[in-house]
């Protein structure tokens, strides 16, 4: 009774669950989105989950919209260039786009539970997986699909080589990523053994082996390495993160284990950086000797452990926070086309950027920086919300790819797979 009442108190007075006073909702008004979205959430719902995956999602967004230039190519096209070389004072920025590690951590926090609730209902553990599986492959095979016919126009219209080709390295880029998070739910399941078998202390080992890789491809013996060494660190630096999260759900963190995340994992990362000399950028940066991020380097995993530590101490809190209308439906919006962003939003930056060319090249848009030139910075910021309201329009167009393809005719579906096959023919002439 005393519950009801409390309920009843809140919507008379428009105070919000978390203690914070809203408008009062006539009877008459009709609802707007914000308020229709929270009023669609289960209530039992971990929105904090959805907030940490939205923010991954647009740190990696932002950072690539901010760091990622086209610079004008001797065919009249655009291509490939990076700020970092000669605008250092860019790279600890990517400290805080980087957030990768976040979503690998939501990643194995809520495959736990799925999967729970999945032999709940008596399903096998491969018909979980292939539903996972469908889930991350619809925008993969759209975004490839849909890029194939129009790099197929924009090539008979005359744009220029160095154009398609920026556009088909910059899409296939993140797709390493939905490789890796692929790989990471296949192996859900043994996640959760060696969660039983060693608890909080299940993700240690991972750390352990990126370390000792990097010591064989960076050490005085890294001459009579061979050159793909570093490639063994792909899975368990980026699996790091999902077994946390795993670990997570299981309940094995309590509040000195999140400390000791933050904190070990903000000392290390430090110590790396400023002692061990590792790049402080954590994307690529071209004729760099080293890169932390291509294959991932221990950086990743201290930075990943850091973010993980924090997330975990701040999950109530940003539950309250997104108790919010406004900032709880953004949150869900970005959540519900996750795979499109990932998929898509190097492609605004392409299109944009070619129109520049066109034009000569654009401050900020088609020119790097001059050693120092802070300027610039303020320049590209400027250029944020085209990217944005273009990719806006892509999403709408492209949102209907993330469920199921149900209806599809037949000779769609073959059309999607021979366009798919051509795109990854035109990826594999690149490398």
């Amino acid at each position: 009774m005393s519950g009801a009442l409390s309920e009843s108190h809140r919507r008379r007075t428009g105070e919000a669950e978390d203690g914070h006073t809203a408008a009062p909702v006539s009877p008459n008004r009709r609802p707007t989105f914000s308020e229709r979205v929270a009023a669609a959430t289960p209530p039992g719902r971990d929105r904090a989950l959805d907030g940490l995956r939205a923010l991954a999602l647009l740190g990696v967004v932002f950072g690539h919209w901010l760091v990622g230039v086209l610079v004008l190519a001797d065919d009249g096209g655009v291509r490939i260039s990076s700020p970092l070389n000669r605008l250092s004072e860019l790279s600890p920025a990517t400290w805080f786009f980087q957030m990768l590690g976040l979503f690998f951590l939501v990643g194995g926090y809520s495959a736990t539970l799925s999967l729970r609730r999945a032999e709940e209902r008596g399903e096998r553990y491969g018909t979980w997986l292939r539903s996972r599986f469908l889930r991350l492959s619809r925008p993969v095979v759209a975004a490839t699909a849909l890029s194939a016919a129009a790099l197929g126009m924009l090539a008979a219209a005359g744009v220029a080589t160095s154009t398609l080709r920026s556009w088909i390295v910059l899409l296939v880029q993140p797709l390493w990523f939905v490789l890796m998070y692929t790989v990471a739910t296949l192996l859900t399941r043994y996640a959760l053994a060696a969660d039983r078998l060693l608890g909080a202390w299940a993700a240690a080992p991972l750390p352990v082996i990126v370390a000792v890789v990097d010591l064989l491809r960076w050490g005085p013996w890294q001459e009579s390495m061979p050159s793909w060494i570093g490639l063994i660190n792909l899975l368990p630096a980026w699996f790091f993160g999902y077994q946390l999260g795993v670990c997570w759900a299981r309940g094995r963190f309590d509040r000195v284990h999140r400390w000791v995340l933050l904190v070990g994992g903000a000392t290390v990362f430090l110590l790396l950086v400023t002692k061990l000399g590792y790049p402080t950028s954590m994307v690529g940066v071209p004729g760099a000797e080293r890169t932390n991020s291509h294959p991932p380097s221990l950086l990743v995993v201290a930075l990943a452990a850091t973010q993980s530590g924090a997330a975990m101490l701040l999950h109530e809190r940003i539950n309250r926070w997104l108790r919010r209308p406004r900032l709880w439906a953004g949150a869900a919006l970005i959540n519900l086309v996750a795979m499109s962003i990932l998929c898509w939003h190097q492609v605004p930056l392409v299109v944009v950027s070619m129109f520049g060319g066109l034009a000569g090249g654009l401050p900020g848009l088609n020119e790097l920086p001059m050693a120092g030139e802070v300027m610039w910075v303020f320049a590209r910021v400027a250029w944020l919300p085209v990217f944005a309201a273009l990719f806006v329009l892509v999403l709408a167009a492209v949102r209907r790819f993330e469920g199921p393809w149900v209806g599809v005719p037949r000779f769609f579906r073959v059309a999607v797979g021979v366009l798919t096959a051509c795109f990854a023919l035109a990826a594999a002439s690149l490398w």
